[in-house]
């Protein structure tokens, strides 16, 4: 009888998308031993996601792999908002987010692109996806995680990791398998996915909303004169129809009240939209991120930017009890701090959603006159376009309810994400430049007393004092406070009075320690 044969890994990662490839590639910095399995011969090239956030680009600095992202994607500077073939608002980027982020616009980049580049930074880190592998089945052990794989042959192997993580997207054969509820539901609409080659004013760089009395269009420019990605609705006679929908069934009508001329349709899809949340993000030593966790509309582009922010908080926690910078307590906040973003995104851009597609009289009229009315006016407030460069570049996320969030200094709380703010004149690099380490630091913005500065040294915690700028209290700064940051970026603890005491406490509450304080490995 021959038996399967057996490797052991530290984290398992079930599915190569956006998630898992950017699980693997912060935990392969980190230090981790890492497997990462895909059931599909290659990348799917027909995929919906398209747009990168300021907040996922801050994430892909960290690990250098920002610029070169950017260099293969097309920055847009703005959005528009149509209604009835009327431009109601104009939204600059820079104007909303320039103080906010080093990245004040979207990037939009085609999923499988994304996806490739993410794999080629990976191979540069040594560790190749492993396609046509299928994970068929897995048992918890008390030190464990004891995989089975089906190899691309169809030959078995047992993987042995210490944890498994579950980015297999929504049909995600580890949430079944854990039998974790995926409660939501499926709007009645059909839309569609189409990248095209066109012209019109809107093919101008920028990106486009535009909303009729029956009709939802998104338009995404991309690289490359004339292209630009389509998402909107079927045609009503043809929501029902069996089998597959062609380019003949898409709604018309707000295509042609942009003065679009479709040339050419270089490929087309028609799908359903659904709205789910996972109820649990973690079982043991199993963890769900991305898609297998949660799924919402395309509005607002957020869905890919979730996983990867899925991938990021869950790797520096699971490296640090790896390598006994933590105790194992802190994989439990894991859960509750993406789970509550989550099911807050779901529920916001259902109700946005719905508000666009519906077609009931009093939704009609308000999208169609209330809105262009009451929009250019409230956008007018240099307040109201900064919170919405926050909330959709998911630079407004916050953990202020975890379990290792604590204190308050100026107006950031422990959980923020840390505040940018741009470099001084002659400086080398802004706030964000020290992120690059994935470790834990101190910042201090003005100056650090010489008790802080002593416990940094024994502990070997990063300290870093930027000189104060009248910028950094519009950032929400408190002048010579002191901000305990994560490796994610966000702010640990704030401590208004910048004491030792307040760091060493946090730290030994939690057993943490940096990777130059740490101990040897475990496993």
């Amino acid at each position: 009888m021959n038996l399967p044969k057996t490797r052991d890994t530290e984290l398992l990662i079930a599915g190569a998308g956006p998630t898992g490839l950017a699980l693997a590639v912060w935990l392969t910095r980190l230090g981790v031993r890492v497997r990462i399995v895909d059931k599909l011969a290659a990348p799917e090239t027909t995929s919906r996601a398209i747009g990168v956030q300021a907040r996922t680009l801050e994430f892909y600095r960290q690990i250098g792999f920002a610029e070169t992202l950017i260099a293969h994607g097309r920055k847009a500077p703005a959005t528009n908002l149509w209604i009835n073939g009327r431009n109601a608002a104009h939204l600059g980027f820079q104007d909303m987010g320039g103080q906010v982020s080093p990245f004040p616009y979207a990037l939009v980049i085609s999923q499988d692109e994304h996806e490739q580049l993410l794999i080629e930074h990976l191979a540069r880190l040594g560790v190749t996806v492993e396609r046509r592998t299928e994970l068929i089945g897995f048992e918890e052990k008390n030190d464990g995680v004891r995989a089975q794989l089906k190899l691309p042959g169809g030959a078995s192997e047992i993987c042995q990791a210490a944890w498994l993580a579950g980015c297999d997207g929504a049909r995600s054969g580890v949430r079944e398998a854990l039998k974790i509820n995926f409660g939501g539901g499926t709007y009645a609409h059909r839309f569609y996915v189409a990248d095209v080659l066109a012209g019109g004013p809107a093919l101008n760089g920028e990106m486009h909303v535009a909303l009729d009395a029956t009709d939802f269009l998104a338009i995404f420019p991309l690289p490359g004169e004339g292209r630009a990605r389509l998402i909107g609705t079927v045609r009503a006679g043809a929501q029902n129809q069996a089998g597959d929908l062609a380019w003949q069934d898409v709604n018309q009508s707000v295509i042609q009240s942009l003065r679009m001329n479709i040339e050419r349709v270089n490929w087309f899809s028609a799908y359903r939209v659904h709205h789910r949340v996972a109820e649990h993000f973690r079982r043991g030593r199993i963890f769900l991120a991305g898609d297998a966790a949660h799924i919402h509309t395309p509005v607002g582009g957020q869905g890919l930017n979730t996983g990867v922010g899925d991938a990021v908080n869950l790797a520096w926690k699971v490296a640090a009890v790896l390598r006994g910078r933590a105790d194992a307590v802190i994989l439990d906040s894991y859960e509750p701090e993406r789970i509550a973003f989550a099911r807050k995104l779901v529920d916001t851009t259902d109700k946005v959603f719905t508000g666009v597609t519906s077609q009931r009289a009093f939704d009609r009229w308000a999208r169609l006159n209330l809105v262009p009315f009451v929009l250019p006016r409230v956008l007018k407030i240099a307040p109201v376009r900064e919170f919405l460069f926050r909330a959709i570049s998911q630079a407004g996320v916050n953990y202020r309810g975890s379990s290792l969030s604590e204190g308050k200094a100026g107006a950031i709380h422990g959980g923020d994400r840390l505040p940018w703010v741009t470099p001084d004149t002659g400086q080398a690099g802004d706030n964000f430049t020290p992120l690059t380490s994935l470790d834990w630091q101190v910042h201090a913005y003005g100056g650090a007393g010489r008790e802080i500065q002593a416990l940094c040294a024994e502990r070997k915690l990063p300290l870093h004092i930027f000189p104060w700028r009248p910028q950094m209290q519009r950032a929400g700064f408190q002048r010579n406070a002191i901000y305990l940051v994560r490796p994610d970026g966000h702010v640990a603890l704030a401590h208004a009075e910048g004491r030792a005491a307040a760091i060493s406490f946090y730290l030994d509450r939690r057993g943490l320690r940096t990777q130059a304080g740490a101990g040897a490995p475990v496993f």
